[in-house]
């Protein structure tokens, strides 16, 4: 399994990288590629891939666990832990609500964007505007049919 299918193999240089790995497994939980107990990757495997400290590895899932998205059992490895992908999901949304959809409305009032010309563009060609998060669909570490 590896992080490719949501990790480039940049860094972006304005986050630590613990926080981008920790990131992308967030993605690949909330994508459904990694689902409740499946087994991360390895610390060891990501470090390899990757080329970052295996300690940089751990701090990343650290966080997961502290956030309570992921149990280590000892041993055997970290596990995605039930109900992460809903817990997940409400942070989410509430965060997209509270921080980012103020900014989208401030910007569609600006420009006088009606809701008939907004939906167009959502079922235009039958799928919807592009979206920003990382390609789950390319092998890498992070991948659950590589494990």
């Amino acid at each position: 399994m590896t992080l490719e299918t949501t990790m480039d193999r940049e860094w972006n240089d304005n986050q630590p990288i613990y926080r981008q790995l920790r990131d992308r497994v967030v993605a690949m939980i909330l994508d459904g590629v990694l689902k409740e107990g499946d087994p991360l990757p390895s610390v060891r495997n990501v470090a390899a891939e990757y080329r970052v400290n295996p300690l940089t590895v751990l701090k990343g899932y650290q966080q997961l666990v502290d956030e309570e998205l992921v149990e280590k059992k000892r041993g055997l490895g970290m596990y995605v832990k039930s109900g992460a992908q809903v817990l997940l999901l409400r942070g989410e949304r509430e965060k997209f609500l509270s921080e980012e959809w103020p900014r989208i409305t401030a910007t569609i009032h600006r420009l006088g964007l009606k809701a008939d010309e907004l939906l167009e563009t959502i079922g235009h060609n039958g799928s919807s505007p592009k979206s920003t998060r990382p390609d789950t669909s390319k092998p890498d570490v992070l991948k659950k049919e590589d494990r």
